[in-house]
């Protein structure tokens, strides 16, 4: 057998060699036109040009090169991959349900109002107790109540997914954090409308989850109404108390000079006084004129002129004694009858009074009442809350563009300060 050698191929050495020597030409012929130009070799001032320098060669990869590459692999391509299988093959499908509403107020103006503008001036409540209502939704209180009423602990707990689910053994403010990624709540100012998204893995969780929202918020309202009202009713209210309490007290003090006194009326009392005192009179001038008849008639001693004088002293007798009750001041428990009347219109007088205010009090607070129920606040649902057929998240595509997005940001700043510091030394 004869062994063959076969000798390296001379093409390439030949063809680098030709290369070589035709870009040595190209240089010459250039060479060659810049000193027909005057700009060659030739001299020019005294000073003879330098011949132009090689072409350069091509780039080749550096160290720092193959560092970047590495670090956009690891720093953007590696979590990029992780986050992709996670969205797609961990993280679990969320249904959202939807609930929309807004605070309105049965609130009508008066004429008056209606008149000077005063409703336009003043405003309007209901933006506050919208205000108040947003920051109701986002807040550990109803956080801790709808917990309480759902158990959302277990409601949210997924095991297969930690990053969207919820620890089970998690405190009321990791709950309250993980309730702001699971409710979002938009407010329009403008409108003073509310809308609420709420997330959950079964559609029947996050309908449950929204119902419990739009009962809680029901509750607050009324709970504002009624503490509206008490305030707007407290004044009336306890101006009639005093009122109350103040005709209460003209009562009393009546009833208990009737006892003292044992007078129901003193007006009718000395209206029968004032007859049985004419009475008197009458009979008393009858009396007298008898007297004198039997004066005129009868002698001294005669038995029927001493009866006629002893009935004339009985009867003047007991005029005085009538007329002395109504200026008596002897310290008895009636006293004087003028200042039993007296007493008496005092007290009649405290006693209209009293009437009059608390009649004016109970007008006052039919008045408030009325007023507070016309403003009165009520949730009115524009969207009732859903029931999600087709799960809508995570939202993976936007996930991972932002993720991209914000992974070579990182990456494009980190390489600039790397040249930058690189180009400093």
């Amino acid at each position: 057998m004869t062994q063959s050698s076969e000798a390296p191929d001379p093409k390439p050495k030949s063809n680098l060699k030709a290369k070589r020597r035709k870009d040595a030409q190209v240089a010459h012929a250039e060479q060659d036109e810049l000193d027909d130009d005057g700009w060659g070799e030739e001299e020019k001032g005294g000073k003879v040009l330098p011949p132009p320098r090689p072409p350069a060669q091509p780039a080749r990869p550096q160290k720092r090169h193959n560092m970047i590459r590495t670090l956009f692999l690891l720093g953007v391509l590696a979590p990029l991959l992780v986050a992709t299988v996670y969205l797609y093959v961990i993280a679990k499908d969320q249904y959202a349900s939807y609930l929309g509403f807004s605070v309105r107020a049965e609130d009508s103006a008066s004429p008056v109002e209606m008149l000077g503008g005063i409703t336009e001036l003043a405003g309007s409540s209901s933006g506050t107790d919208t205000d108040v209502l947003f920051e109701f939704i986002q807040s550990q209180r109803i956080v801790r109540l709808v917990d309480e009423r759902l158990d959302l602990r277990t409601m949210y707990h997924m095991p297969s997914d930690p990053i969207f689910g919820l620890d089970p053994d998690a405190t009321i403010e990791g709950l309250q954090k993980f309730w702001g990624r699971v409710v979002k709540v938009f407010y329009d100012s403008g409108s003073g409308l509310i809308e609420v998204r709420v997330t959950a893995f079964a559609p029947e969780d996050a309908k449950a989850v929204a119902d419990a929202i739009y009962d809680e918020s029901t509750d607050m309202i009324n709970k504002l109404t009624t503490v509206a009202r008490e305030d707007a009713t407290s004044y009336a209210r306890s101006e009639l108390e005093n009122a109350v309490e103040r005709l209460r007290t003209a009562r009393a003090a009546i009833q208990k000079f009737r006892l003292e006194t044992q007078i129901i009326d003193p007006e009718a009392d000395i209206v029968g006084r004032m007859g049985l005192l004419n009475s008197m009179q009458n009979q008393l001038a009858a009396a007298q004129i008898d007297l004198d008849i039997l004066m005129q008639t009868a002698r001294e001693g005669d038995p029927r002129l001493i009866q006629a004088r002893r009935r004339v002293d009985v009867i003047q007798q007991r005029l005085a004694d009538e007329r002395a009750r109504f200026s008596n001041t002897d310290g008895s428990v009636n006293g004087s009858y003028a200042d039993l009347i007296g007493d008496f219109e005092r007290l009649s007088v405290d006693k209209q009074f009293a009437e009059q205010a608390y009649l004016s009090a109970l007008g006052s607070l039919d008045l408030a009442t009325a007023e507070a129920a016309r403003k009165s606040r009520y949730l009115a649902a524009y969207i009732e809350p859903t029931l999600a057929e087709t799960p809508e998240y995570p939202q993976r595509l936007i996930i991972l563009a932002t993720l991209a997005a914000f992974l070579v940001g990182i990456w494009v700043v980190a390489t600039m300060v790397y040249y930058s510091v690189r180009d400093r030394r």
